[in-house]
């Protein structure tokens, strides 16, 4: 294979691996604007190379669409890697972006990031994991960027019947007393101990059910 071909197959090994969800194969010709006989062929190199090397990703075509997933003889590795990741309790970041999420009933990630100037793109993925927010749709937008709302779960875990039953935002005043004195970090923290506690363990009322 010449170095233009080699180069194909890792754009569409990087997109793919982004996607996660199956891809069809005609959108992977589009965006690399090539034929779609000449991806199949690429993609069929990808797959046997990763077979070749016993690698512990593989390559798995379904109808016309392809997807990178893990080889099934390491799923009990994988699977006990999940739950320690899904077990893991909320960080005071994950807080945050919770509560920006609740108050604003459906937000972008890009709106969570400006609110607190950082990257949010962990804390956002594990509150989608912990089925805590969730997809919501997308913006008509460029770029049709991913929106985010508030789970049932979330409302459960918070004894809430809606949103519309979260307390009051506090005051400019308020707010500054807080950010001088330290005792508040997190707009979830007039919930009781018992409240915070459901949403840390919320992962585990969800395996029960």
């Amino acid at each position: 294979m010449n170095n233009k071909t080699d180069d194909y197959i890792s754009k569409l090994e990087a997109m793919l691996f982004a996607a996660g969800d199956p891809v069809e194969g005609s959108k992977l010709a589009e965006v690399l604007d090539i034929d779609l006989e000449t991806v199949n062929r690429m993609l069929g190199y990808l797959a046997a190379m990763y077979d070749e090397r016993e690698s512990g990703l593989m390559l798995i075509k379904v109808e016309n669409k392809y997807q990178l997933c893990t080889r099934e003889s390491y799923s009990e590795e994988v699977r006990k890697l999940l739950e320690i990741k899904k077990n893991t309790p909320l960080s005071n970041a994950a807080f945050e972006v919770l509560a920006i999420v609740a108050y604003n009933k459906t937000v972008t990630r890009a709106f969570i990031e400006q609110v607190r100037g950082v990257d949010c793109s962990g804390p956002v993925s594990s509150l989608v994991q912990k089925g805590l927010i969730e997809e919501k749709g997308r913006l008509d937008l460029p770029g049709r960027p991913l929106i985010y709302g508030t789970t049932d779960r979330f409302l459960r875990c918070f004894s809430l019947n809606s949103l519309d039953d979260l307390p009051d935002l506090p005051k400019t005043e308020e707010i500054e007393k807080i950010s001088k004195d330290g005792s508040q970090t997190s707009l979830f923290d007039e919930q009781n101990d018992e409240e915070k506690e459901k949403i840390l363990t919320s992962n585990e009322e969800a395996g029960e059910e």
